[in-house]
């Protein structure tokens, strides 16, 4: 791995206090626009270390910019790098895939301007409302346009990605260079062992129980792990779709790689912050499919197995169950590493995602019965 993999965040220490004055010098001479700041309120954080802040601008064609102020990757990042594909970088995640996602021309925010010395990014403000919060209170009307938005940019990500690694321009994007691979799975079920079961309730689980547990979750990970591979956003949810009027946005989009091509919709379908009904969800595999069968030629139509639909529905199931394990045991590490406790209320809609695929299947019995007495939503 290159010495420039840490080039692109600025030292731990410059994440701490922003410097109004460089700021505002940055906001005259360096965005397309002329502005002058007026203030800097802060904007509430996600998961991650970064900071965000919406800078308000005087004498400007634009009312207001997000401030995006990187940080040290964090110890969950790090940790999970041990065991992920190296990847050699010389620019900032970020930079890299929403440029890739731009010559997509799919809806990403404008990037006005990059200060790596400063470890700062100067984005487009898409305003506050998310799908998430869009969802409580537009029609039903709304909500299906918003998700058929949703569904059909993740089509054409798949369809335009899958293009170019078939030509092998994989070049035009680092999240070409790694992906999902056993290991990786696995780190993440590891994760939820540690902190979904472990940590949360204070004591470890019995070897036996763990073992049996170990084992189901390294064949789902073999399964994943060996499935057509498309371009995935990674965390393709409803609070990382900004809603603009009519227009459905994508952010955070930063930890881009290669998975199965289930993992963007099982993130957007069994979300852990909203709740779709089950014809819904239905509806939307429908649209998704449909989509997919109208961009391919039927030839990679097949191949990527969507001409079977029970094989696709099971392999969004257990993709489903991998990723909201995953997801439940982030949410207790970010309480318990990180002190931020807003995230524990969505365990319980989490994993009751992941029962209801596990009852499904019977060949998931063991793996039911093994965790089971360990998470109390199940009980």
């Amino acid at each position: 791995m290159k010495d420039s993999m840490t080039l692109p965040y600025p030292p731990a220490s410059q994440a701490r206090l922003l410097d109004l004055a460089h700021i505002d010098r940055t906001l005259r001479t360096r965005l397309p626009f002329s502005s002058r700041l007026e203030h800097c309120l802060p904007l509430p954080g996600d998961a991650s270390n970064r900071r965000y802040f919406r800078l308000v601008l005087a004498r400007s064609s634009v009312p207001s910019v997000i401030l995006m102020q990187l940080a040290d990757p964090e110890g969950f990042k790090a940790s999970e790098e041990t065991v992920s594909q190296p990847v050699d970088i010389d620019e900032l995640p970020f930079v890299n895939v929403h440029r890739y996602l731009q010559r997509l021309a799919l809806p990403v925010p404008e990037l006005y301007y990059y200060d790596h010395s400063a470890g700062l990014l100067y984005l487009e403000d898409l305003g506050d409302q998310t799908l998430e919060k869009a969802s409580t209170t537009g029609t039903g009307e709304q909500v299906k346009a918003w998700y058929g938005q949703a569904v059909a940019s993740l089509v054409h990500l798949q369809c335009r990605s899958l293009e170019h690694a078939r030509t092998r321009a994989t070049n035009l994007c680092m999240a070409f260079q790694r992906g999902f691979d056993v290991a990786l799975l696995m780190w993440e079920f590891e994760h939820f062992l540690e902190f979904g079961i472990e940590a949360r309730r204070g004591t470890p689980m019995p070897p036996g129980d763990r073992q049996r547990a170990r084992e189901a979750f390294h064949d789902i990970a073999t399964y994943l792990a060996e499935q057509p591979r498309v371009l995935t956003h990674r965390d393709y949810h409803s609070r990382n779709l900004m809603v603009q009027a009519d227009r459905l946005a994508i952010i955070d989009f930063q930890d881009a790689l290669l998975g199965p091509i289930t993992y963007d919709l099982a993130s957007l379908l069994r979300d852990s912050y909203v709740t779709l009904d089950d014809g819904f969800l239905d509806q939307m595999i429908d649209y998704y499919l449909t989509g997919m069968r109208a961009a391919l030629p039927r030839s990679v139509y097949t191949e990527l197995g969507l001409d079977d639909a029970s094989m696709f529905r099971r392999l969004l199931d257990f993709t489903s169950i991998q990723r909201n394990l995953k997801a439940a045991g982030r949410f207790v590490y970010i309480d318990r590493v990180k002190g931020n406790a807003k995230f524990l209320v969505d365990i319980p809609r989490t994993l009751t995602y992941v029962l209801h695929n596990l009852k499904r299947y019977p060949e998931l019995s063991v793996l039911r019965a093994a965790l089971t007495p360990y998470v109390p939503e199940w009980q």
